[in-house]
């Protein structure tokens, strides 16, 4: 049986992948970066240094990036992965009567899962609609114990999720600890650049970067009255446009976003 990591390049998977090159947990055949180009620079840098690290360390193992498009020039275009219906982002929707509402967030399954999917059967020699007789592929995915609930089966019968950092009853802040210890700098949290679920920390680090707020502002704008939606659509839960909001006041109560839709893979 193969085993995969499904390498977000957050701080769990990222501590998953060290762990593993250093001989501290069993060794994956691959890991699997699902890229949805519109990272901020700082993801891509980590994971250079990363695959880098990887291969230095006794016990390397091939770090695979895969991508099903980009997710920016696909909001912009209403395009999706397969020139079919639009893989929605979960936007804040202000409706014509007044009443508030969300989009379907089917990004993750389209630009996350999608490719990872396809990879790994790749990796394990299944072809395009072939089925496997039973599991051929072990998945560990980078959920800590304060995450728990995102814990999720795989929806294929050829793969079995594990989750590696449960077993060994590690948090967020254990994951940090590691890197701590071992004298690295610690990850920047693995998400896109527009994502809706930012809290304000977040927002602030990307407003302090013109290039990365000049962004925002684009794709937060284009997709205001967007054809097809049922209101005006806005990039924050406060449905105003990005460049009217104070990001200076106290961090607010954030969205949940792993109990809206999400498969438990993005920012891991």
């Amino acid at each position: 049986m193969k085993r995969f990591l499904s390498l977000g390049a957050g701080v769990q998977s990222s501590t998953l992948a060290l762990m593993i090159a250093h001989g501290e947990l069993p060794p994956v055949d691959a890991a699997i970066f699902a890229d949805t180009q519109w990272e901020p620079p700082k993801v891509y840098e980590w994971l250079n240094w990363l695959e880098s690290e990887i291969q230095r360390l006794p016990h390397p193992f091939p770090v695979h990036r895969v991508s099903e498009g980009n997710l920016r020039a696909d909001i912009l275009t209403r395009r999706n992965t397969t020139n079919g219906r639009f893989a929605a982002v979960p936007w804040f929707i202000l409706n014509p009567d007044g009443t508030k509402g969300m989009g379907r967030r089917q990004c993750t399954s389209e630009y996350k899962l999608k490719p990872l999917r396809k990879k790994m059967r790749q990796l394990v020699g299944l072809a395009k609609g072939q089925r496997s007789k039973g599991v051929v592929a072990e998945v560990w995915v980078g959920i800590s114990t304060d995450e728990a609930l995102r814990m999720k089966p795989s929806h294929d019968k050829w793969a079995r999720n594990v989750w590696p950092l449960i077993d060994a009853n590690m948090s967020r802040q254990d994951c940090l600890g590691w890197f701590s210890a071992k004298g690295y700098a610690l990850p920047p949290k693995s998400s896109c650049i527009g994502c809706p679920f930012h809290g304000k920390a977040e927002w602030r680090e990307i407003k302090a970067d013109p290039a990365l707020w000049a962004d925002v502002l684009e794709v937060d704008a284009a997709i205001r009255h967007q054809s097809g939606s049922r209101g005006a659509q806005f990039m924050h839960p406060k449905r105003l446009p990005m460049d009217q909001i104070d990001f200076s006041t106290p961090e607010e109560k954030q969205i949940d976003m792993f109990n809206n839709e999400c498969e438990g893979m993005c920012g891991v």
